[in-house]
């Protein structure tokens, strides 16, 4: 069985959050509105709880988003000792210099 590719997304020149703002060449989000965005869906759709969210999903405790991300390989675990931190790559080398040097 194969997996149909998402839909290739389109910025509009309009702020994507709802705002109306207009965005720069390319850009979905004015500055910021990435993050009102992803606060307002989980308000709309899971009563604001972050928790609920993951749990909808099958994430939690048990089976950590974390992990399923570096899985993916959208991102990437630190991997020096038995350091916990998981995240993009500009996170972890950011992390690193900042924790490990």
């Amino acid at each position: 069985m194969t997996t149909a590719e998402p839909p290739r997304l389109i910025p509009t020149g309009t702020c994507w959050c709802g705002c109306g703002k207009e965005t720069g060449i390319g850009a979905f989000w004015a500055r910021g509105h990435d993050k009102i965005a992803e606060a307002a869906l989980t308000a709309a759709e899971y009563g604001g709880s972050v928790a609920r969210l993951l749990h909808h999903y099958g994430y939690g405790p048990e089976r950590p988003v974390i992990d399923e991300a570096v899985r993916q390989g959208d991102w990437e675990a630190c991997g020096t000792g038995d350091c916990w931190y998981k995240g993009t790559r500009e996170s972890v080398r950011g992390h690193k210099r900042k924790y490990l040097h």
